[in-house]
């Protein structure tokens, strides 16, 4: 069994953003324009969890998903999962432990952002309950690249 999620800390920097970056570039469709999430570093990561936090799964790590308050809910972002370590159920458990801190915060809801052409994204947040709200384009380009979603608490 893979242990459970528990705080990502400052000194694994270098390695979420070793995963981040990983997970990303393998993704089940190519994105245009390709992910920021390929130009993340330990020093983004630090800056990022100093700022809100996150949270990894094992050591290595295999998954993490980064935090932060925003917007009057909890923005989860860099949902990452080894490819090794994909169907097990990981990204469910995290997005979870997302909700556990949205409701510790006494925040009424939980949102993210995922591609449009990352059909499985989507079907996953979906399947944690999470609604379409919202397409958006990437500056540059005129047609929608992205999907908000939200889950209410």
């Amino acid at each position: 069994m893979t242990p459970p999620l528990r705080p990502a800390s400052i000194d694994e920097a270098a390695a979420i953003a070793d995963l981040i970056r990983f997970a990303f570039a393998r993704q089940t469709a190519v994105t245009d324009p390709l992910p920021s999430a390929l130009k993340e570093t330990e020093a983004s990561v630090r800056a990022h969890l100093a700022e809100g936090g996150g949270g990894v799964v094992a050591e290595g790590p295999v998954a993490c998903l980064l935090w932060k308050e925003d917007k009057g809910g909890l923005y989860v972002g860099r949902v990452a999962v080894h490819p090794e370590s994909r169907g097990q159920g990981l990204a469910k458990r995290m997005i979870a432990a997302a909700e556990d801190e949205t409701r510790r915060r006494g925040l009424p809801r939980l949102f993210l952002s995922t591609r449009l052409v990352l059909v499985d994204n989507r079907k996953l947040f979906a399947s944690c309950g999470f609604v379409e709200t919202s397409v958006e384009a990437h500056p540059g380009y005129s047609a929608p690249t992205f999907v908000n979603m939200e889950k209410r608490l």
